[in-house]
């Protein structure tokens, strides 16, 4: 089995740069409080990390 992590969408991309919503858009989440199970890889780690203050995460 890979490792795997759940990422939720807490504040809306609404009004932030068009990065931060291409970068949600990308990890899958387009909906507020939408969870997705996503592959625990260093390319989707480091996507997190640029929207950290956006989502939630658990292991």
């Amino acid at each position: 089995m890979t490792a795997t992590v759940k990422v939720t969408l807490k504040k809306s991309g609404i009004g932030r740069p068009q990065y931060f919503t291409q970068v949600l858009k990308g990890l899958g989440l387009t909906k507020l409080n939408k969870t997705v199970v996503l592959q625990d890889t260093p390319e989707i780690r480091g996507m997190i990390r640029k929207v950290s203050h956006m989502v939630s995460v658990e292991d």
